[in-house]
């Protein structure tokens, strides 16, 4: 059964949704009629139970979905603009960036479980989840120069910068299998196989290491802001700190002997 990520006990009211089951945490954005537009309520939900899934041991994957028929339109622009103070512009984008930062730094791999559409913060979302699978019908823009804004934020992210710049001077959307090929998402498939492939991901996930997953996340990101030598220097240095663990011990161990690891460590 779900947990609420709040302790509002209609569902309607609440949106976030949170279910946890076999090691793998869903976070769901549960504002269908505003195609999960990130409230300033929303991004503080989200940051709250992603904080918590840092430091739960439980919990090996996160998968982060959407309710209703889309998963993120981005900020919420009626919110934007009733509160037209620059404090409030700030918190707001503050916060958000929060939220992508925390995707990165938190141990669990996090799976973006895309549909319909996901624009502006919401395809900044996906572009900041360490894997995303979409449905071949999802479509993807940095829309917000189209109501006079650039997209400042969500042009910090993971495709390449011409791709990256096309996208946010015209704002137009790009379909699933473009966003395959630019490297926003990693798989793409028809929309009554989502969590079939999204399953087949956390699946594989669950049979592998935690200790080595955190340790290798963590070095990922890390790498990314060195040069070659340096980011050389931390791989190596991270790789012979994983050989001293129980699990890579186990590892060695089993596929010498033919056998299933049995992972122990945390």
């Amino acid at each position: 059964m779900g947990i609420r990520a709040n302790s509002r006990s209609a569902v309607s009211q609440t949106v976030l949704l949170r279910d946890e089951s076999g090691g793998v945490v869903t976070l769901t954005l549960n504002r269908p009629a505003q195609f999960n537009a990130l409230s300033k309520e929303l991004l503080g939900e989200l940051q709250a139970a992603l904080e918590t899934m840092a430091v739960d041991e439980g919990a090996r994957v996160v998968v982060i979905a959407g309710a209703g028929k889309a998963f993120c339109a981005g900020h919420d622009l009626k919110e934007m603009r009733a509160n037209p103070a620059k404090e409030f512009q700030q918190s707001l984008f503050g916060q958000c960036t929060r939220v992508m930062m925390t995707l990165t730094e938190m141990p669990q791999p996090v799976i973006a479980r895309v549909h319909g559409i996901a624009t502006a913060a919401g395809c900044q979302l996906v572009a900041m989840c360490d894997l995303a699978v979409a449905s071949e019908d999802a479509r993807f823009a940095v829309s917000g120069i189209n109501v006079g804004l650039f997209c400042s934020t969500p042009s910090v992210g993971n495709v390449g910068r011409k791709q990256a710049m096309e996208m946010l001077l015209t704002g137009d959307f790009i379909d699933a299998q473009t966003a395959l090929e630019r490297g926003l998402v990693n798989r793409v498939v028809p929309a009554n196989q989502l969590d079939a492939e999204v399953n087949m991901l956390t699946d594989a996930i669950l049979s592998k290491s935690a200790v080595a997953i955190k340790s290798g996340k963590q070095m990922f990101y890390r790498q990314l802001e060195l040069g070659l030598a340096d980011a050389y220097a931390l791989a190596t240095e991270v790789i012979a700190c994983d050989m001293m663990t129980e699990d890579a011990q186990e590892g060695i161990d089993a596929f010498i002997q033919k056998r299933p690891p049995q992972w122990r460590g945390r």
